[in-house]
């Protein structure tokens, strides 16, 4: 699991590159439907992702613990869980993918949370890769 940091920020360069592409189609069409699923896929999944995966990088006691691994793929499980289910809800108007929604948002919260609890107690100086 060392190497979660840098899974982190390969992925989120993928959904970096969803993101931007979407903007753009929205841009070009003039059709701002799925700002949101936009918006969530820019800062859940480019900017979060990528600054945790520098934390991960640079604070490895974070990656060789459970609190890293369910904080990976809860949040790697659920972003596009949430994603496809906002995207068809907006797209639909069919409130059923709320489930989705909901399902994919809760994984992404627990991962959070775990991420914040693994930071709060293993990042210090003496794991830090500046010691």
């Amino acid at each position: 699991m060392q190497k979660i940091g840098i899974r982190l920020i390969k992925i989120s360069v993928v959904y970096f590159m969803i993101g931007i592409s979407l903007g753009y189609y929205m841009s070009i069409a003039h059709q701002y439907t799925l700002t949101g699923v936009h918006f969530h896929i820019n800062l859940l999944g480019w900017t979060a992702l990528t600054l945790a995966g520098l934390i991960y990088y640079l604070f490895p006691a974070l990656a060789n613990n459970k609190l890293g691994f369910w904080h990976f793929w809860l949040h790697n499980l659920g972003l596009p869980v949430m994603m496809l289910s906002l995207t068809g809800m907006l797209l639909t108007g069919n409130s059923a993918w709320t489930a989705g929604v909901a399902t994919g948002a809760t994984l992404v919260i627990i991962a959070v949370f775990l991420f914040a609890i693994n930071v709060l107690l293993h990042v210090n100086e003496q794991n830090s890769r500046f010691s």
